[in-house]
């Protein structure tokens, strides 16, 4: 009887990339896939929920419980905390967060870890693809140097080394692994056509090859693409706010051509990739201390988009004073704490400076979120219960459209509030609706929501 041949494949780092693409790999006949997860109290935790074959996620995720429950099942995934495994990987897949810290400057404190991890326990032979997103050149001059370092080996000859982002949306994690095109750039040909073969058995669109660099700035580029339309959609709201014309009608008459896609405005920019990827861009152009171009769009875009969360709270000063009552002495129920609806990810939430915003200002702010727990959330206690939290309250400021504030009881919410003041930032209330209610209203970019503070 032929003996069945089994792929070691380790995935670093059980977050919104390394769980799903763990889970997909597992449930490819002859793969063995093991998760490396730090267990440190603050996500220690997903290895013993992972191991039971459940998802760590509240958020709607189609088809992943189904998936993390069947290769555990089966036997093909599991995770783990020891670093010993590495040591029997043919491939290795890294996928911890690299954040930006308050002056923009890429924290690659993890990347630099989990390569040394990687270096000091690699067997000759090994393919390591990194999928978390990266400055311009971090693969070639940081991973694959400390690895060299670490084993001795030599990258493109003992070992094979690629970069593949991620596209993934909290939501759609599965659907977008499979089914948006990926782009693969590999230190040497062999490394790109080595991950190419790992990405075909999962994906199910057209897979892109390009040097490592190419595939590190598509990544970057694409998502600094995405902030500077989201910017220029938030200025244009504040433009028509100013001259008290509704952006979302100027919208939809801007897009009535098949050839134009203006985004909307919103509360704010947040999740894991467009707060900090244009920074990592932009610090990829610096080199010994001066810039090969210094990118002005994006930073200038940033700016605006981080203004968002500030301008929500000037249009609760601006609603709260016409129902006269003062800021500081008032209670303002946040609703959404996830930077995304209908999940529960709050990684760099507008609603974490709209709530400081709010309470340095003198307010009492009070959060409900359908999805996030609040152990997950250790800055402020959540209530599940909305009509609790909008109990007493002087204002409801909208951050996350999740499904379930879209059909909010507004007759019952109203009689609970001490001041019926809704403020919306994400267009989901009906404002003729609202305002029939006897609600003051505010809205982003709308008639009547302009800030006069």
């Amino acid at each position: 009887m032929a003996i069945k041949m089994v792929t070691n494949v380790v995935v670093i780092g059980m977050g919104y990339v390394g769980i799903p693409c763990a889970a997909l790999l597992a449930d490819v006949d002859g793969f063995q896939v093991t998760g490396l997860q730090r267990r440190s109290k603050r996500s220690g935790w997903k290895i013993d929920v992972l191991n039971s074959g459940q998802s760590p996620f509240k958020g709607k995720e189609p088809g992943l419980d189904e998936l993390i429950a069947r290769v555990v099942a089966k036997g093909t995934f599991r995770v783990t905390d020891d670093l010993d495994v590495l040591s029997k990987a043919e491939i290795i897949l890294i996928d911890v967060q690299t954040p930006t810290d308050v002056q923009n400057m890429p924290q690659y404190e993890s990347l630099r870890e989990v390569s040394r991890n990687t270096g000091q326990r690699i067997k000759r032979g090994a393919l390591v693809i990194v999928e978390s997103t990266v400055a311009p050149g971090t693969t070639q001059y940081i991973v694959q140097k400390i690895i060299e370092k670490e084993s001795g080996l030599q990258g493109g000859k003992d070992f094979d080394l690629a970069f593949s982002y991620e596209r993934v949306m909290p939501g759609k994690l599965i659907e977008f692994l499979v089914n948006i095109p990926r782009v693969v750039g590999g230190i040497t040909p062999q490394s790109t056509e080595r991950a190419v073969d790992l990405y075909s058995k999962i994906v199910k669109k057209k897979i892109y090859t390009t040097d490592t660099l190419s595939a590190e700035l598509a990544k970057t580029i694409e998502n600094a693409y995405r902030d500077v339309n989201i910017a220029f959609a938030n200025e244009m709201a504040l433009v028509c706010e100013s001259l008290g014309v509704n952006i979302f009608a100027i919208i939809e008459l801007i897009n009535a051509r098949d050839d134009r896609h203006m985004h909307t405005p919103g509360a704010g920019v947040g999740g894991h990739c467009l707060p900090k990827d244009p920074w990592l861009l932009r610090h990829g152009l610096y080199e010994h201390g001066s810039w090969k171009i210094e990118p002005e769009i994006i930073s200038l875009a940033r700016r605006l988009n981080n203004y968002m969360p500030i301008h929500m709270s000037n249009l609760v000063e601006n609603a709260l004073l016409a129902r006269g009552v003062n800021i500081n002495e008032s209670t303002v129920t946040v609703l959404g704490v996830a930077y995304l609806e209908n999940s529960d990810d709050t990684r760099n939430t507008p609603a974490m400076p709209l709530i400081n915003t709010l309470q340095s200002k003198g307010s009492t702010v009070r959060i409900h979120d359908p999805y996030v727990q609040e152990s997950d959330f250790e800055y402020m206690k959540i209530e599940q219960d909305i009509f609790k939290a909008a109990d007493g309250s002087d204002c409801l400021v909208l951050v996350t459209k999740h499904t379930n504030y879209y059909n909010l009881n507004l007759d019952k919410v109203k009689s609970v509030m001490r001041t019926p003041i809704i403020v919306d930032g994400r267009n989901v209330f009906d404002q003729e609706v609202v305002m029939a209610k006897g609600f003051e209203y505010r809205c982003i970019g709308k008639k009547g929501a302009q800030s006069t503070i």
